[in-house]
């Protein structure tokens, strides 16, 4: 598999302003660019969507990236707990 390209938002607008002023077909373009058509096309797709829907899946993505981060300290808080049962289980024992 390979490595995952990140593309400045730049280079974005530059493929989306290519296609809307260009008489050439997107897949074109995209293999000119040297990326894949379905890159293109997401990336033209996306800068059609009202402002709404932008912000919405920008807020959406935040919560997801929050969702994500919250399960794992939850996870690190739980092998916390498990640990600190087995301490007191332990010293418990030992001050019989």
């Amino acid at each position: 598999m390979g490595q995952k390209v990140s593309y400045t938002e730049e280079f974005k607008a530059s493929a989306i302003k290519l296609v809307n002023d260009s008489d050439k077909p997107a897949s074109m373009i995209a293999k000119e660019l040297g990326i894949s058509p379905g890159l293109l096309y997401g990336w033209l797709n996306k800068s059609r969507q009202p402002k709404e829907v932008k912000a919405i899946m920008e807020r959406i993505s935040s919560l997801e990236s929050e969702n994500k981060q919250l399960k794992a300290e939850l996870k690190r808080i739980r092998q916390e707990r498990e640990i600190l049962k087995k301490a007191t289980a332990y010293f418990a024992r030992e001050s019989e």
